[in-house]
């Protein structure tokens, strides 16, 4: 049986490096969808429909753009993968910092504290023009952050790197190595915890070679969870 094509619905450099490092040949598109929090949504739930939200948003428009062509009923089915990851202290939800000095206040916040990392992976599979099934699962890290120094944080922000990251941080930073200890899973943290989407790719039908230990101890820099 053929493999369904694969669609990340997602610009992040760091998702694409794990496809990449599993060998799944896909494509990107971003969903652009409006990912404010509603009321009440606790972090797990806000992950979960937004990685869903972001597969079916994708799909949907992919299939209405291979509705405009010839044969469109011939076309090959595919797989649409939707990823959400937020940080999360005491309930509150950080996002990306929308500036320095934003960054700034959310890895203070942090600093010699706890907190939690949900990232959910949600997989649409899309065949005959409609969505056939989907499937999303939340992973959730505990983190715990050193005590880093405010001069610290400040040479890291100035790298640029905190910016486009939940809670203005990325765990595999070498240079600024902000994470004492961690219980969970490292790429989820990084935003895509490769076991669980090698499990939702396979009930999809698409089987994936290398092993989750082998990709993310390349990537992220930890042992694999699994």
């Amino acid at each position: 049986m053929k493999s369904p094509k694969v669609i990340l619905a997602s610009a992040s450099p760091r998702r694409q490096q794990f496809f990449h490092a599993l060998s799944i040949p896909f494509q990107t598109e971003s969903a652009d969808i409006d990912e404010t929090p509603a009321a009440n949504e606790s972090p797990a739930a806000l992950v979960e429909r937004l990685a869903n939200a972001k597969a079916l948003t994708v799909g949907s428009r992919r299939n209405a753009a291979l509705a405009q062509e010839t044969n469109c009923a011939n076309h090959d089915d595919f797989l649409v993968v939707g990823a959400d990851t937020v940080v999360a202290i005491t309930g509150e939800i950080l996002g990306k910092p929308a500036n320095a000095q934003e960054a700034f206040a959310m890895l203070m916040k942090l600093r010699a504290r706890p907190h939690q990392v949900h990232t959910a992976l949600a997989v649409a599979l899309f065949a005959n023009g409609k969505p056939v099934h989907s499937r999303t699962l939340v992973n959730t890290t505990t983190v715990n952050m050193r005590c880093y120094s405010e001069r610290e944080v400040a040479e890291y922000i100035a790298t640029g790197d905190p910016m486009d990251k939940a809670g203005a941080y990325a765990i595999q930073h070498q240079q600024f190595n902000p994470v004492a200890s961690f219980s969970g899973c490292p790429a989820g943290v990084m935003g895509l915890p490769v076991a669980d989407l090698i499990h939702l790719l396979s009930e999809s039908g698409l089987q994936v070679g290398p092993s989750p230990w082998q990709v993310c101890s390349k990537l992220t820099g930890f042992h694999c969870c699994q």
